[in-house]
């Protein structure tokens, strides 16, 4: 099977009209890839990047980039990407990088990223996207655990980068900056090298990109994806359901698997524009002004942004090029996949996958109208995912929690990750009987559709149930006045864990008893009665990965602290058992 072949079937699925036509196309073609036998070498950048793309419409704009405040804007075609990234390859390889070493890119969504990162697929250099909102120590456990060969950054971040090579002693072969820095070469140097470059001989199998999780429940850990994982964003591609004549959009930073994902193999595996939108502070009406003049029509977007965009007036932005919204990074509430539907006259197709694979359950494009509200889909043809007990056997029965797991004795999906990288005995923890298991929870309908639970480390744990806190959430944020809900369990010596809600006001709203109480009541409403908050505090902040997931760890930390410190509540907290009102509703 040629790999070329392979990307023009998907450019040909996506484009189908018919949803039924498509959906049998799709699992006609994953039930062939997951059973090929991958070729023992494989380069993305030249077989397909340059040997489809650019030999066949090399004057096509791959990339629009745009600056949200400045509305500076610059465009790239196929062929002008290939040959800025052939000339970071030829500058990498000049200054003694070689096949299989690292380079680490601690840069903000400029051209550059989207240049480098070819240059490093082509020349087989494993990559290292590194967060621009890293700190010294975060480098230094990064450095400690992983030294970099190639360190590239933008100047804003060169100081934080040279101190942390000096307190772990390690010696890059060279550092790049973008801009000018004392003891560092500037990007700008490389525009003299040529415009053409050899590819590395890369085997398939061999590791070629290496992403550190977020640390959503603990450390980071290095997640090695081999030279195939473009390959397996086949899946993303189609779940996505991204055309060649798109211009597709993902909200996110490059220091993360999820601008890989979308922003780069997601749309440049089928011939599509990506975009990207450079900003500091996430301003949404800016945000939206730049979707508009890129006239994007798929978009992608983590839950944070979706909460702030249905805040905001979505009739004055012409938002008629949107074909696909789409969600991605932790499950939307329902209430907001409602209102953005309202103002678009699209839905927002929700998907599920980690740093740890490709697109693995989702709603993909034949989905659309079958969706239900708070549901996550249906599992990728790529992947045979199923759900299992707390003792390992697999759940048949609808409406069981259980964890998520890919099965893996049939095929091994080729969007999942190789290794934690160093790390054998978190291997052996999350491979267990010929299963991989994600960490998060679910459930499965009648019907088949997914509903998602929570992170197996997030779940809470209340007398003799067990709470997910997505629910809960969700059940919250359909009050006018919630703007945002973290729910984790907080210590008690008789449940062993109470429900407890942490609440960010919409505009207009002040916490108060008054609306701690409405919101009580509102949950009594909704929940079954050992789900409903037992303690409801008012914020105006809870702590977030960049990506936008929720830190319900960094929660829960605070929440035993407070516990052992002995410390009463806090101002603007609530209790159930303070209202006597409440006596007569659930217990």
């Amino acid at each position: 099977m040629g790999m070329q072949d392979l990307f023009k079937e998907v450019m040909d699925l996506n484009m189908m009209e018919d949803n039924d036509e498509k959906e049998a196309a799709a699992k006609a073609f994953f039930k062939k890839l997951n059973y090929a036998e991958l070729p023992e070498y494989f380069n993305w950048a030249d077989e397909i990047f340059e040997g489809l793309h650019v030999k066949n419409q090399g004057d096509k704009t791959a990339l629009i980039w745009r600056d949200i405040a400045t509305k500076e804007a610059k465009s790239f075609s196929y062929k002008e990407l290939a040959a800025n990234g052939n000339k970071v390859l030829n500058f990498l390889r000049a200054s003694g990088v070689d096949k299989g070493d690292n380079m680490y890119m601690m840069v903000p969504i400029v051209p550059e990223t989207w240049f480098s990162s070819f240059a490093a697929v082509k020349g087989g250099i494993i990559t290292v996207p590194t967060a621009t909102t890293m700190t010294m120590r975060e480098l230094q456990f990064r450095f400690e655990t992983y030294a970099p060969d190639v360190m590239m950054a933008d100047e804003a971040f060169t100081d934080v980068v040279d101190e942390a090579i000096k307190v772990t002693g390690v010696t890059p072969k060279i550092k790049i900056v973008l801009g000018k820095a004392e003891g560092w070469k500037s990007y700008s140097e490389i525009e003299k090298e040529a415009a053409e470059a050899e590819p590395a001989k890369t085997k398939s199998s061999e590791t070629l990109f290496c992403f550190f999780t977020s640390g959503t429940t603990g450390l980071a850990k290095r997640v090695g994806h081999s030279t195939a994982y473009p390959i397996g964003h086949l899946s993303t591609s189609v779940m996505a359901g991204i055309r060649p004549d798109d211009v597709h959009h993902n909200l996110s930073a490059p220091g993360w698997a999820k601008w890989a994902w979308s922003s780069f193999f997601g749309p440049l595996n089928v011939g599509a524009t990506a975009t990207g939108f450079n900003f500091t502070v996430l301003d949404g009406v800016q945000y939206l002004e730049s979707l508009v003049a890129a006239k994007v029509s798929t978009f992608c977007a983590p839950p944070t942004a979706w909460r702030m965009f249905i805040n905001l007036d979505l009739a004055k932005f012409d938002l008629s090029n949107l074909r696909q919204s789409i969600g991605a990074g932790e499950p939307l509430n329902p209430e907001v996949i409602k209102q953005w539907k309202e103002a678009t006259g699209t839905e927002i197709r929700d998907f599920y996958g980690q740093t740890e694979s490709t697109a693995m359950i989702g709603n993909p494009p034949w989905m659309t109208g079958k969706m239900r509200s708070g549901s996550f889909g249906y599992p990728s043809f790529m992947y045979d995912m199923v759900l299992l007990d707390d003792e390992g056997k697999e759940i048949s029965t609808p409406d069981t929690p259980g964890h998520i797991a890919a099965r893996l004795t049939k095929w091994r999906p080729i969007g999942l990750f190789s290794e934690y990288i160093g790390n054998p005995e978190k291997m052996a923890s999350v491979f267990i009987d010929n299963y991989y298991y994600t960490g998060d929870r679910a459930t499965f309908d009648s019907d088949g559709y997914w509903w998602f639970v929570g992170r197996a480390d997030d779940v809470i744990k209340s007398s003799d149930y067990r709470v997910g806190p997505f629910e809960v959430e969700s059940a919250l944020v359909e009050h006018e006045a919630v703007g945002e809900a973290a729910v984790v369990g907080a210590p008690d010596p008789k449940r062993y864990q109470l429900v407890k809600a942490y609440i960010i006001l919409n505009k207009g709203f002040e916490p108060s008893k008054e609306l701690a109480l409405e919101l009580f009541q509102h949950s009594i409403d909704i929940l079954a009665k050992f789900k409903i908050p037992r303690i409801i505090e008012f914020v105006t902040e809870v702590p977030k990965t960049i990506s936008g997931k929720i830190r319900r760890i960094e929660l829960r930390e605070n929440e035993i602290a407070r516990k052992d410190k002995g410390e009463n509540k806090h101002s603007n907290e609530y209790f159930y058992w303070d209202f006597p009102e409440l006596s007569s509703k659930k217990k």
